[in-house]
């Protein structure tokens, strides 16, 4: 069965060249242009993981760590935070909120597939 990873972030070529790394991998993939919008796309759709950004308009990344893991359904879906940040505090506090892995930008196509199946199998 196919996985499906929903990634978050408000960059679309961001956006399009993760999803064309997870597609050509064997993933379904479901796009979401900021925070807000990924928690629409939560509506019951089984998710295996989310990508998603740190820093985004209308919610940031680590608010919608939080949000996420406040819904029941997606409450144990992990999180991987792709993004240029690299200050130990945001780390930090995406680790808090529930983020499982944390991704510097730019990144190699096969250094975050190798962190999504690793993800996914553990």
């Amino acid at each position: 069965m196919n996985k499906t990873i929903l990634i978050v972030d408000d960059s679309e070529s961001l956006r399009q060249v993760v999803s064309i790394a997870l597609v050509g991998a064997g993933y379904n993939v479901i796009e979401a242009k900021d925070g807000l919008d990924g928690l629409a796309k939560l509506d019951g759709t089984k998710v295996h993981l989310i990508i998603s950004d740190v820093n985004m308009p209308n919610m940031n990344g680590i608010d919608f760590v939080e949000a996420v893991k406040e819904l029941a359904k997606y409450k144990f879906t992990p999180i991987i935070m792709l993004t240029t940040e690299n200050q130990p505090y945001l780390m930090e506090e995406s680790r808090k909120a529930g983020a499982k892995a944390w991704l510097a930008k730019p990144f190699r196509p096969d250094q975050m597939l190798q962190a999504v199946s690793k993800i996914l199998e553990s």
